[in-house]
């Protein structure tokens, strides 16, 4: 194995080189919303290079391949009734801490959540809404796995608490983990809470230090955990006269990367990391979300996938140039 070291990971891309007869069109030029494949690709490239460096090498194998071509096709917007490009089909490698696949599974889910919350909407309409943050103190990443078992244990307490069972019909929590300054785990939990139209009169409150005590006592630590709870304010949208629209950022809190991929640059943090999230679920749902979600999150480690065709007739490729940075036209 390699020595380990630091991969930088960067969210911009290079500005585009001047265009050559022999160089295709670029994905990002032909439709600037698809500019996000070109990042996500080039930090799964460093990620790749990370996993080189330790025992997951096969991880590595499974995204060099990942993304390597996108099918698109043109469609008429339906709204703008313009010609666009939307994509036909592709292949991932579904590694759980893949940049590409994190964020395909992100989208998905927000997808599947807000087609759902009209009809939540409309069987539950003065609902409110709460945004929770459950966290921990940090922790050496080798302990990961066993805290993040604790947590999930924790939860099972919290939800069954007297306090908690009365007010809220029904949840969503994701896990997020992130790196510290100084190289330890950082494990959280972000939930989506719907409450009863009664959370807010009298005694149903809960105030914040109460929410602390509940998770204090639900994960028997010896210490008061920071706690965030605060209210998601939703009405009609002036524009569209649709709710959904003022829970999009809550959603987008709540369902999001597992692991951001700048805490990947360092292969020896990396390497403990992935085993100690190997096949764990990191979202979860439960009451009345639970039962219009099903099941939000595909098995972690899955192999390989084709996500549509590729080679559908009238189906334009675009394949990834590493050099380049970008997705181009194929000619």
């Amino acid at each position: 194995m390699h020595t380990a070291h630091s991969i930088v990971l960067t969210d911009s891309v290079k500005p585009d080189a001047v265009k050559t007869p022999d160089q295709g069109e670029n994905l990002s030029d032909l439709q600037p919303s698809e500019k996000p494949w070109d990042t996500h690709r080039q930090q799964a490239d460093e990620v790749e290079k990370a996993y080189n460096q330790t025992r997951f090498w096969r991880y590595a194998e499974r995204m060099e391949t990942c993304a390597e071509t996108l099918g698109f096709e043109w469609v008429n917007d339906p709204t703008s009734g313009e010609s666009r490009l939307q994509l036909h089909g592709a292949r991932f490698c579904r590694v759980r801490l893949c940049p590409v696949c994190q964020w395909r599974r992100v989208l998905k889910m927000h997808a599947r959540f807000l087609r759902v919350l009209p009809s939540i909407f409309a069987e539950n309409p003065r609902a409110h809404w709460l945004m929770l943050t459950l966290t921990v103190k940090n922790m050496p990443v080798e302990n990961l796995r066993e805290s993040l078992g604790e947590m999930s244990r924790a939860w099972q307490r919290l939800i069954k608490r007297e306090s908690f069972a009365q007010n809220v019909q029904g949840w969503i929590r994701s896990t997020e983990i992130t790196r510290s300054k100084t190289g330890e785990a950082h494990p959280h939990f972000h939930a989506l809470l719907m409450v009863k139209p009664s959370y807010f009169q009298g005694k149903n409150y809960l105030k914040h230090a109460r929410w602390v005590a509940l998770w204090r006592e639900s994960m028997r630590l010896n210490y008061d955990p920071s706690v965030d709870i605060h209210a998601v304010r939703v009405k009609a949208s002036e524009k569209t006269g649709d709710p959904v629209e003022d829970l999009k950022s809550a959603v987008a809190e709540t369902l999001k990367y597992a692991v951001k991929p700048a805490d990947l640059a360092d292969a020896e943090w990396l390497e403990p990391l992935t085993a100690q999230t190997f096949k764990l679920r990191f979202i979860a749902a439960g009451g009345v979300l639970k039962n219009a979600l099903g099941s939000l999150e595909e098995t972690p480690e899955a192999e390989s996938e084709s996500e549509g065709e590729e080679t559908k007739s009238g189906v334009v490729l675009f394949d990834w140039k590493m050099t380049r940075r970008k997705y181009q036209k194929r000619l």
